[in-house]
Protein backbone atom coordinates (compact mmCIF):
# COMPACT_ATOMS: atom_id res chain seq x y z
CA UNK A 1 0.00 0.00 0.00
CA UNK A 2 1.59 3.24 -0.84
CA UNK A 3 1.61 6.24 1.10
CA UNK A 4 -0.38 9.05 -0.07
CA UNK A 5 2.18 12.52 -0.50
CA UNK A 6 0.42 15.56 1.31
CA UNK A 7 -0.34 18.81 -0.46
CA UNK A 8 0.94 20.80 2.45
CA UNK A 9 2.65 19.70 5.64
CA UNK A 10 3.96 22.52 8.07
CA UNK A 11 5.28 22.39 11.64
CA UNK A 12 4.43 24.97 14.00
CA UNK A 13 6.90 24.68 17.59
CA UNK A 14 5.97 25.59 20.66
CA UNK A 15 9.00 28.21 21.49
CA UNK A 16 9.78 29.85 18.22
CA UNK A 17 7.64 32.64 18.09
CA UNK A 18 9.50 35.90 18.43
CA UNK A 19 7.69 37.72 20.84
CA UNK A 20 7.77 35.16 23.31
CA UNK A 21 11.50 34.51 22.97
CA UNK A 22 12.18 38.21 23.84
CA UNK A 23 10.38 37.96 26.76
CA UNK A 24 12.12 35.01 28.03
CA UNK A 25 15.08 36.77 27.29
CA UNK A 26 15.07 40.16 29.21
CA UNK A 27 14.07 38.17 31.79
CA UNK A 28 16.90 36.10 32.12
CA UNK A 29 19.29 39.31 31.30
CA UNK A 30 17.45 40.75 34.35
CA UNK A 31 18.09 37.81 36.37
CA UNK A 32 21.75 37.60 35.18
CA UNK A 33 22.13 41.40 36.04
CA UNK A 34 20.36 41.36 39.73
CA UNK A 35 23.29 38.79 40.37
CA UNK A 36 26.14 40.79 39.03
CA UNK A 37 25.07 43.58 40.85
CA UNK A 38 24.15 41.80 44.09
CA UNK A 39 27.53 43.49 46.13
CA UNK A 40 27.32 40.35 48.61
CA UNK A 41 26.82 37.15 47.25
CA UNK A 42 23.95 35.95 49.47
CA UNK A 43 21.61 33.11 48.79
CA UNK A 44 19.12 35.57 46.60
CA UNK A 45 22.33 35.99 44.55
CA UNK A 46 22.62 32.50 43.91
CA UNK A 47 18.56 32.17 42.86
CA UNK A 48 18.96 34.34 40.28
CA UNK A 49 21.39 32.69 38.30
CA UNK A 50 19.78 29.49 38.55
CA UNK A 51 16.48 31.27 37.69
CA UNK A 52 18.05 32.42 34.70
CA UNK A 53 19.97 29.51 33.88
CA UNK A 54 16.47 27.84 34.06
CA UNK A 55 14.93 30.14 31.76
CA UNK A 56 17.78 30.02 29.30
CA UNK A 57 17.49 26.19 29.19
CA UNK A 58 13.15 25.89 28.96
CA UNK A 59 13.68 28.32 26.07
CA UNK A 60 15.87 25.89 24.30
CA UNK A 61 14.08 23.01 24.95
CA UNK A 62 10.99 24.90 24.07
CA UNK A 63 12.58 25.49 20.68
CA UNK A 64 11.68 21.71 20.09
CA UNK A 65 8.29 21.44 21.34
CA UNK A 66 5.94 20.48 18.53
CA UNK A 67 2.97 22.54 18.61
CA UNK A 68 0.82 21.21 16.09
CA UNK A 69 1.45 20.08 12.35
CA UNK A 70 -0.86 21.06 9.57
CA UNK A 71 -1.27 18.42 6.86
CA UNK A 72 -3.65 18.82 4.02
CA UNK A 73 -3.84 15.73 1.49
CA UNK A 74 -7.03 13.56 1.15
CA UNK A 75 -9.82 16.13 0.38
CA UNK A 76 -8.99 17.35 4.31
CA UNK A 77 -7.17 19.18 6.97
CA UNK A 78 -5.36 17.20 9.37
CA UNK A 79 -4.06 19.42 12.90
CA UNK A 80 -2.18 16.70 15.34
CA UNK A 81 -1.29 18.74 18.26
CA UNK A 82 1.45 17.73 21.23
CA UNK A 83 0.74 15.12 23.48
CA UNK A 84 -2.80 14.15 24.78
CA UNK A 85 -4.73 16.63 22.14
CA UNK A 86 -6.75 14.97 19.57
CA UNK A 87 -6.21 15.23 15.92
CA UNK A 88 -8.61 17.48 14.28
CA UNK A 89 -9.63 16.64 10.42
CA UNK A 90 -11.65 19.10 8.76
CA UNK A 91 -13.32 17.70 5.47
CA UNK A 92 -13.04 19.68 3.04
CA UNK A 93 -15.99 19.06 0.89
CA UNK A 94 -17.84 21.56 3.12
CA UNK A 95 -16.18 23.95 2.97
CA UNK A 96 -17.67 27.17 0.87
CA UNK A 97 -14.85 29.57 1.51
CA UNK A 98 -10.96 29.83 2.07
CA UNK A 99 -9.12 33.12 2.37
CA UNK A 100 -5.89 34.55 3.53
CA UNK A 101 -6.14 37.05 6.51
CA UNK A 102 -3.93 39.06 9.37
CA UNK A 103 -4.38 36.33 12.51
CA UNK A 104 -4.53 38.89 14.79
CA UNK A 105 -4.47 42.81 15.23
CA UNK A 106 -2.08 42.02 18.94
CA UNK A 107 1.65 42.10 18.94
CA UNK A 108 2.02 39.11 20.66
CA UNK A 109 -0.80 36.43 20.37
CA UNK A 110 -0.98 33.40 23.13
CA UNK A 111 -0.39 29.47 21.23
CA UNK A 112 -3.71 27.97 21.03
CA UNK A 113 -4.72 24.41 20.02
CA UNK A 114 -8.34 23.59 18.94
CA UNK A 115 -9.63 26.93 20.51
CA UNK A 116 -13.76 27.39 19.99
CA UNK A 117 -15.02 30.70 20.73
CA UNK A 118 -17.71 32.76 19.78
CA UNK A 119 -18.06 30.79 16.52
CA UNK A 120 -14.25 29.84 15.36
CA UNK A 121 -12.09 27.65 16.36
CA UNK A 122 -8.28 28.38 16.40
CA UNK A 123 -5.49 27.32 16.06
CA UNK A 124 -1.96 28.75 16.36
CA UNK A 125 1.63 28.64 17.26
CA UNK A 126 3.41 31.49 15.68
CA UNK A 127 3.28 33.90 12.56
CA UNK A 128 0.87 37.16 11.68
CA UNK A 129 -0.67 35.31 8.79
CA UNK A 130 -3.73 32.70 9.05
CA UNK A 131 -6.22 30.71 6.57
CA UNK A 132 -10.25 31.66 7.48
CA UNK A 133 -12.63 28.73 6.51
CA UNK A 134 -15.84 28.98 6.67
CA UNK A 135 -17.93 25.59 6.67
CA UNK A 136 -21.43 24.89 5.13
CA UNK A 137 -22.64 25.12 9.06
CA UNK A 138 -21.00 29.03 9.08
CA UNK A 139 -18.50 28.03 12.13
CA UNK A 140 -14.68 29.65 10.79
CA UNK A 141 -11.35 27.90 11.61
CA UNK A 142 -8.69 30.22 11.70
CA UNK A 143 -5.53 28.44 11.21
CA UNK A 144 -2.44 30.55 12.30
CA UNK A 145 0.65 29.64 9.47
CA UNK A 146 3.80 30.79 8.57
CA UNK A 147 2.87 30.17 4.93
CA UNK A 148 -0.21 31.18 4.40
CA UNK A 149 0.02 31.47 0.10
CA UNK A 150 1.38 27.63 0.33
CA UNK A 151 -1.87 26.79 2.24
CA UNK A 152 -4.52 28.51 0.64
CA UNK A 153 -2.93 27.27 -2.61
CA UNK A 154 -2.80 23.69 -1.54
CA UNK A 155 -6.50 23.72 0.67
CA UNK A 156 -8.04 25.08 -2.69
CA UNK A 157 -6.47 22.59 -5.16
CA UNK A 158 -7.25 19.70 -2.76
CA UNK A 159 -11.07 20.95 -3.16
CA UNK A 160 -11.51 20.83 -6.54
CA UNK A 161 -9.95 17.61 -7.11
Amino acid sequence: MQEIEPAFLEKQYLGRDHGRISIRLVLALFCFAAYYITERREQNAELFLVVGCGILVASVIMMFLLHYKTTVYNKSIVLDGLWTTKMVKIDLNSIIKVERTPYSSFIINNPVYNLHQKGTVRFYADGKDAVKLTDRDGLLYIIGTQRPVELEQSIKAEMKK
